[in-house]
């Protein structure tokens, strides 16, 4: 039985997610269709690439994974369609592919679109292409062979000789926080010292937990959570609200604005001595 994910940042208040699954399961009555989210954030490509790599990796080779995020942003010329670890990855040509991908795939074909289709019609050519595909086995002639696509990449935590520092790359529903540092990264740096993770000017903690109930009702903590990331938060508390965090958020950076002050609520500092 085939497998479809769908990730999106359309939400699901109206009719559209439920009638893209039609049109797929219309030309593939065995299809699985499973939800990964819908409420991806159209500027926020890194939390969109840490929540799809942490899912797709449970899902088993052949799996055919539709994004669906900042699609209307400019005109792109193709979705694209790229092979990766043994699965299909479907998603516009904006830098969200080797968001995920954390480089550009050998096998990448395009479905052609224009700037006056709707979102349907465009989903539509997809679903066509990706029952051709899975009635195939591969990628070859149902497609154009595209090589030159747009690149973005993970943003990645800057270090120095005692410190590093991480940027907000998600916030979850009950405001926890996750930073772009992963378990390897922090011990690596690390190298057996002490520590002191800085967030928002002078809250810190100099600890790191095992799990939610290692610490007293609404104490800070941190752990590393179970996709291997670096995650401060309060047992039982809203860390994000509460402290005036927030997440990265690319139209910030790429006007400047994100030096001014709201940085501070977007990084955490952690010290080694």
């Amino acid at each position: 039985m085939p497998i479809l994910t769908l990730t999106s940042d359309i939400g699901q208040r109206d009719y559209l997610v439920g009638a893209i699954k039609g049109q797929f399961v219309n030309l593939m009555p065995d299809l699985n269709i499973l939800d990964i989210t819908h409420y991806l954030s159209q500027t926020n490509f890194p939390q969109a690439a840490y929540t799809c790599n942490n899912a797709f990796r449970y899902y088993p080779p052949g799996t055919f994974h539709f994004i669906i995020v900042n699609l209307f942003e400019t005109a792109r010329r193709y979705m694209l369609v790229a092979r990766h670890k043994d699965q299909y990855i479907i998603c516009p040509d904006n830098g969200i592919l080797t968001m995920i991908a954390g480089g550009k795939p050998k096998e990448i074909i395009g479905i052609e679109m224009n700037k006056h289709q709707t979102l349907l019609e465009i989903t539509q050519e997809v679903a066509f292409t990706m029952a051709h595909i899975q009635e195939s086995g591969g990628l070859k002639g149902h497609g154009e062979p595209v090589t030159d696509i747009e690149e973005k990449y993970p943003l990645r935590a800057t270090v120095g000789p005692n410190w590093m520092e991480g940027q907000i790359l998600f916030i979850d529903n009950f405001e926890n926080v996750v930073i772009n540092i992963t378990r390897e990264e922090f011990n690596e740096q690390r190298q057996g010292r002490s520590f002191k993770i800085v967030f928002k000017r002078n809250e810190t903690i100099d600890t790191i937990s095992d799990n939610y109930t290692s610490v007293a009702e609404s104490e800070k903590l941190a752990w590393f959570n179970s996709a291997g990331y670096l995650e401060i938060a309060l047992r039982n508390g809203n860390m994000a609200g509460l402290f005036g965090l927030q997440g990265y958020n690319e139209q910030m950076q790429q006007t400047g604005s994100a030096s001014s002050n709201k940085w501070f609520y977007q990084t955490v500092r952690i010290f080694f001595e």
